[in-house]
């Protein structure tokens, strides 16, 4: 099997006018820009009925036709809003109340039970749609302790990542009952925002075979993490892959932390496809490697250039990125039939 795509994630396009305020107009849009597979966020339910497509066969068999008829197969479903909101520090109540209904605003023990019952729906209606893999994030409650001044007190990090797998795990079981892997998106403003991190959440939850990864490098270039040992080091867990661009252009004025600068000014910026410094090359060598058969997903973000125009380049960029892989060695044809006998002489051993 080799890496399917190219496919792109909605959740940066959709809009309230046409074709981006529904699901089968942006399904016509991405395949007549040559997509052939789109990821559905899921926190808008004008887009997608969350709810419904848990609850009904016929919904999520009408919305698979629906999109195949205009060209495209739902790659995967997103909970990253909802995700974002299973683990809130009070810190952050206020902005992260954005993410959930009016009705939740203010309480934030029913938001963490709705967002927790909104990723078990996300299980169920993954299912129903015949999918294998959900995006999402983990939620934090450690970010505010990132750096570590003042002192972190000894166990508090372990009883962070403890209530982050308390949280988690009735989730993970979940998905493991519909079958489907659960990937977190490797993030910063998350507690899973490297290779550190997301061992400790694993060691967390006894390795659950649904804890797995969404592969993202424009992170890692903005963390300046190697995202290409990353990859060596994690390619059984990755079950995911968007396809980011970053750069990180660090100055005598600020740098991996960003100074409070917005996007066009800090040293690191998420780019459109190819205007950036990932190198797509090694990371889709890589990962034919080691098997990967997942979707290239574009997730697009740029400070710089239009979304349309980035959509439009997205597609034949990450078309000429795909790799068909081998068959057959490349030396085949300077090969002999196996013979146990020779190759004995060959090594110089006799009876």
């Amino acid at each position: 099997m080799s890496i399917q795509g190219p496919a792109i994630f909605l959740a940066q396009f959709a809009g309230s006018t046409a074709p981006f305020n529904s699901l089968p107009g942006m399904a016509k849009w991405a395949a007549d820009l040559g997509y052939r597979g789109i990821q559905v966020p899921t926190n808008d339910s004008a887009l997608f009925d969350l709810t419904q497509a848990a609850a009904s066969q016929d919904y999520c068999d009408e919305i698979l036709g629906r999109c195949r008829e205009a060209g495209v197969e739902i790659t995967e479903l997103s909970t990253h809003l909802q995700g974002q909101l299973v683990a809130v520090h009070p810190a952050y109540d206020e902005l992260f109340d954005n993410f959930a209904p009016a009705a939740l605003k203010g309480k934030p023990a029913a938001r963490t039970a709705w967002a927790i019952e909104q990723l078990k729906l996300a299980a169920k209606a993954s299912q129903r749609l015949g999918l294998t893999a959900h995006a999402t994030f983990s939620g934090a409650l450690l970010w505010h302790l990132v750096y570590p001044w003042p002192q972190r007190p000894a166990g508090l990090v372990e009883q962070g990542f403890a209530e982050l797998a308390k949280r988690w795990l009735p989730i993970l079981d979940a998905f493991d009952e519909a079958g489907v892997d659960l990937c977190y998106e490797i993030h910063p403003g998350e507690d899973l925002h490297d290779g550190a991190s997301f061992e400790r959440f694993l060691g967390a939850v006894g390795g659950h075979r649904r804890a797995n990864i969404l592969f993202d490098p424009s992170h890692f270039v903005l963390q300046q993490l190697d995202y290409l040992d990353f990859i060596d080091r994690y390619h059984q867990r990755i079950k995911m892959f968007h396809v980011k661009d970053a750069e990180f252009r660090p100055n005598g004025q600020s740098g991996v932390y960003g100074g409070y600068q917005d996007w066009v000014n800090r040293p690191g910026r998420f780019r459109s496809l190819g205007d950036g410094q990932v190198d797509f090359k090694s990371i889709f060598s890589k990962l034919t490697q080691y098997g990967f058969d997942g979707w290239a997903v574009l997730e697009w973000e740029c400070c710089l250039k239009d979304a349309v125009q980035g959509a439009q380049e997205g597609a034949p960029f990450i078309q000429q990125h795909l790799i068909k892989k081998a068959d057959r060695a490349f030396d085949d044809f300077a090969g002999s039939n196996t013979d146990t006998a020779r190759n004995r002489r060959i090594l110089g051993l006799t009876d």
